[in-house]
């Protein structure tokens, strides 16, 4: 159990020694970098303020020399003006190249200006290094290859097929080069860096001296070789030879006063390794100092997920190591095992200058919880009465708050720390599910951590002690270490890589953006190594793949600069052309020879021409003839890698040409009634767009009845009158006339009404012989009343059971004339006979008197 259970007093964030008070800004470590030959510039930041015209003033970029910007390793570069949370969105950022490489990228990026490269200028470069030992020399702003540099030295990787890499592929990938990120001192243009390559059969670690202007080693690369004896209680003079088949130089390399710092660790099965953190001068590459974590007992990694050996203002170098076996811490009994401790090491002969080992440090060996899976984070000085701190955390998912002058060592409930919390407030050792990778990052008195299956969190500091952190809605897997850009202490935005690029507003924590959500695809990133960490510098993202590097950053800008807004009669062209300029996003300046494309989204105009290069003043210019359907337009106006710009432009309707018909034509109704629908006509000019305020002139032929005789066309070019049908049957014709417009008409068609009258029209009062047919049809007469003929009426015919039969089917559908007829037999007896004969649906009916003689 862990010891936070058996102490109520202690919640997530009241284990804190000194009292809270205010915390100053940044400190002097905030810019520690490398001046002349590793000499450490202790960078006030008082030139914060100056840089709030970013754009006017245009301040040199600053390179980006070390893992996690500098050896603080808080991650963050305060020196850039271009990125802000208002213009990362998916709208003007996104990916703008990748650049293929030989193999996994796992070092951060580095980025150094203005480097002259021979025979090829200035350029401002990104550093990768794979895991295959090359080297890569990038131009930062167009992604072209500047140089390439192979580590093999006539060797081959380390890799699982030969059995150079003990613990397998289990990591992604199946060779092992350059893992830890280099670092470069950009006073002597020289890159430091460490490779794993097999040579006849053996594996071997080698440090080089690259020149980061031609990608050659300065002076001959170094084997990497030590030796340690345990003088401790436990195993003495146990010696222990370093052997990079059981190694990995996993942090970042350190930087210090002329001497390079290099941590390993074990392969990542703890075979056979032990934790090593060497020192070499930088000038002749030979070693200075070596220190072993676990001399007696093995293990101990330093790894870090990466993150660089950290060190502070006053050249104290600190790491965290990883676990040891579950009963092998030692130290207070006299031992050397340095297992699950933050250490503070001299810098000149790597002696242990004081350390931290939390209380349960067996049950972190136990359960594989190691701290190294996190590098510390040196904090700048702070209020209150311990001014020098820095951030641990690891696997467990815990933070410590440590005093540099005074660590803590290993103490009952860990009494000696600051302050002591979880990430996550309420869970404890066994209910951990935000592991710490890689290091937090700091900016702005905030201290921020991206756990795995965690929100992204944000601790703000103060008199030297974290409060209580706001965090994101969402969950993130994180593994990877954030990084901060800001400009100065505005527009901060954080980083983090989590199988897509994420950006937060680094005050609010809204997320910016999700390279892996944009349409199309347009911004995936690949699939990423463990651990990778994104480098921001010079307004541009770098983040290394399995494959590539990939650079994000801003689009360029088409400024519209004339043109926009007109109004032209549909098919015609605006009076004046659209211009835009396209400016690049960085230096404000025209952007010369770019391709400009014009679209309407196929809404039928026509640009002239529909793509354009920029000129040497980045302009570009195009007519426009609006299309033949009346409306407002926005014309779009894009380019590869620019924000797309926008216009309006607005099609008028055309003078009135002709009338149609739209609604209402070829009715058919009663006589004497009204047509069920209006019957519509539409003004409209050359292509058919309705035409407004128009008057339009209605009249009727064969005596129809208009209801309006003139009505004013509306929005559409609509006008509409009703149509009463004259008594007679027939076709009656709407007219519509205009001024200046041909008359139009349509037809409409008057029919008879229902049946309102039968009339008998021939064969009544005849005689014949009993038994034979009446010499004429009985014949009838059914019309509306109007007395139009109506046809199709059912006339049914009766003798009311006289015994007399008919020869038509029986009802009879009355003809086109309206009349229906029926011949009949007379019955065999003699004697007058009456025939009825009824349309349906009429109440009265006829008689026929026959005789049979």
């Amino acid at each position: 159990m862990c010891h936070f259970l058996s102490h109520g007093d202690k919640n997530s964030f009241a284990y804190a020694r000194p009292a809270a008070v205010k915390s100053r800004f940044r400190q002097a470590q905030e810019l520690l970098a490398p001046s002349t030959r590793g000499r450490w510039v202790i960078g006030l930041v008082i030139g914060i303020t100056m840089l709030t015209s970013a754009f006017a003033q245009q301040p040199s970029p600053s390179p980006f020399w070390t893992n996690h910007g500098n050896n603080a390793r808080d991650g963050s570069n305060i020196n850039e003006p271009f990125l802000t949370p208002a213009n990362v969105n998916q709208n003007s950022f996104g990916k703008l190249f990748s650049f293929p490489v030989d193999y996994v990228v796992m070092a951060q990026p580095l980025y150094v200006p203005n480097v002259n490269i021979p025979g090829q200028g200035l350029h401002n470069v990104v550093y990768v290094v794979t895991q295959a030992d090359s080297v890569y020399a990038i131009d930062a702003d167009n992604g072209e290859q500047l140089w390439h540099a192979s580590m093999l030295d006539g060797g081959t990787t380390a890799t699982t097929a030969s059995g150079t890499l003990p613990c397998g592929a289990s990591f992604g990938y199946n060779q092992e080069g350059i893992i830890g990120t280099p670092v470069i001192d950009t006073a002597t243009n020289t890159m430091y860096l460490v490779a794993k390559t097999v040579f006849n059969g053996v594996v071997r670690h080698t440090l080089h001296a690259l020149d980061i202007t031609t990608g050659l080693d300065l002076v001959p690369p170094v084997v990497i070789t030590a030796t340690s004896t345990s003088t401790g209680t436990v195993n003495h003079g146990k010696v222990t030879q370093f052997n990079s088949l059981h190694q990995k130089n996993r942090p970042g390399l350190l930087l210090l006063n002329n001497t390079i710092y290099m941590g390993f660790g074990s392969n990542g099965c703890n075979d056979k390794a032990s934790g090593w953190l060497l020192a070499y001068d930088e000038g002749s590459l030979s070693q200075i100092a070596s220190f072993n974590t676990a001399p007696d007992n093995g293990l101990a990694s330093i790894w870090q997920a990466g993150t660089g050996i950290a060190a502070d203002e006053a050249g104290n170098v600190f790491v965290e190591t990883a676990e040891s076996c579950s009963h092998c811490y030692n130290i207070p009994t006299g031992g050397q095992t340095y297992g699950n401790s933050v250490l503070k090491l001299d810098p000149g002969n790597l002696t242990i200058a004081d350390y931290f080992t939390p209380s349960d440090v067996a049950y972190l060996n136990q359960y594989d919880l190691d701290l190294s899976s996190a590098g510390a984070l040196i904090l700048p000085d702070q209020d209150g009465p311990y001014p020098h701190e820095l951030i641990a955390s690891g696997k467990q998912g815990f933070v410590y708050v440590l005093n540099r002058d005074l660590m803590g060592a290993y103490e009952v409930n860990d009494s000696g720390v600051i302050q002591e919390t979880t990430l996550i407030p309420g869970e404890t050792s066994t209910t951990v599910t935000d592991a710490e990778f890689g290091g937090p990052a700091y900016w702005n008195n905030t201290v921020y951590f991206t756990p795995t299956n965690s929100p992204v969190m944000a601790f703000p500091l103060s008199g030297g002690l974290l409060g209580t952190p706001a965090t994101t809605a969402a969950k993130y897997n994180g593994g990877h270490s954030p990084s901060i850009s800001a400009n100065g202490t505005t527009a901060g935005v954080l980083w983090d890589v989590t199988g897509s690029l994420l950006a937060f507003d680094a005050v609010s924590l809204q997320l910016l953006y999700n390279s892996n959500l944009v349409a199309n695809k347009r911004d995936t990133l690949s699939a990423v190594g463990h651990f990778v960490t994104p480098t921001v510098a010079n307004g541009k993202v770098y983040v290394g793949t399995t494959s590539s590097v990939v650079a994000y950053g801003l689009f360029q800008v088409l400024n519209v600069t004339g043109g926009n807004g007109q109004t032209a009669t549909v098919g015609t062209a605006l009076a004046a052309p659209i211009q835009v300029q396209a400016v690049n996003p960085y230096t404000r300046q025209p952007d010369v020879g770019a391709t400009v494309t014009f679209s309407d989204g196929g809404k039928g105009g026509v640009f002239n021409p529909a793509s354009a290069v920029s000129d040497s003043n980045g302009n570009v210019s195009t007519t426009y003839t609006v299309s033949k359907t009346a409306g407002t337009y926005t014309l779009t106006i894009s380019g590869v890698g620019f924000v797309n710009g926008t216009v309006s432009a607005t099609a008028k309707v055309g003078p009135p040409f002709q009338i149609i018909y739209i609604q209402g034509q070829k009715q058919t109704a009663a006589a004497g009634s009204y047509l069920a629908s209006p019957v519509v006509a539409k003004v409209v000019d050359l292509y058919k767009n309705g035409v407004t305020g128009v008057t339009v002139y209605f009249s009727a032929s064969n005596g129809g009845a208009i209801g309006s005789s003139s009505a004013v066309t509306g929005a559409n070019g609509l006008a509409s009158t009703t149509l009463k049908l004259p008594t007679t049957v027939g076709t009656v014709k709407v007219i519509t006339a205009s001024s200046g417009i041909p008359s139009a008409s349509i037809p409409e068609y008057s029919v008879a009404g229902p049946p309102a009258t039968i009339n008998i029209t021939g064969g009544n009062n005849q005689s014949a012989l009993a038994g034979t047919q009446l010499p004429q049809p009985l014949s009838v007469f059914v019309s509306d009343q109007y007395g139009n003929p109506v046809s199709g009426s059912s006339v049914t015919f009766s003798d009311g059971g006289a015994g007399g039969s008919f020869s038509n089917i029986n009802p009879v559908i009355s003809a086109t004339s309206g009349t229906a007829m029926q011949s009949y037999t007379l019955p065999t007896s003699a004697g007058k006979i009456t025939v009825q004969a009824t349309a349906n649906g009429l109440a009265n009916s006829v008689v026929f008197t026959e005789t049979a003689q």
